[in-house]
């Protein structure tokens, strides 16, 4: 039976809508915590094409003097994807642009270590008819030591005005 009344453009994660004008600093999206399993660290070696020992061979790691496999940069900075978390949903006809990422690595990650990932409002450049929003990136470890901080910046359209 067809349900003439359903609008998959209504169907969504977030029913309001924000726009620029609606974020404020400091406004925080925490992302799903993840454990780096060996699952994981052998879908990034496929996706990446990464073959470098350090990153899947234990061996290799504990005689450089580490305590299991390393986890790949790249592998710690998607944890930030905004698209785990709920501020994509948030800006569905608002988003204009992903414009730029960036990450520093501050710590290592190794096989077990739990992350979790969040992103912060510290940016809010206003345009005429759009703004900058820009999002912090951290990502901590189990044991609270702070493993990546980078930055996201978005382009975001302001609410036009009625009429």
């Amino acid at each position: 039976m067809n349900d003439t009344a359903f609008d998959p453009r209504r169907h969504r994660m977030v029913a309001e809508q924000r726009w620029f004008e609606d974020f404020q600093l400091g406004e925080r999206f925490p992302l799903p915590s993840r454990t780096m399993t060996s699952a994981i660290f052998l879908a990034f070696q496929a996706a990446s094409g990464d073959n470098h020992p350090i990153h899947y061979d234990r061996e290799f790691c504990r005689a450089h003097g580490l305590k299991d496999m390393l986890a790949h940069g790249f592998q710690i900075a998607i944890q930030t994807a905004a698209g785990a978390g709920m501020f994509p949903h948030l800006v569905e006809d608002s988003l204009k642009a992903f414009l730029e990422q960036s990450s520093r690595f501050l710590h290592p990650v190794v096989l077990g270590d739990t992350l979790y990932p969040c992103l912060e409002v510290d940016e809010l450049s206003p345009n005429r008819t759009t703004g900058v929003v820009g999002l912090r990136s951290t990502v901590h470890n189990q044991d609270g030591v702070m493993v990546l901080e980078g930055r996201h910046r978005y382009l975001i359209r302001k609410r036009q005005p009625a009429g």
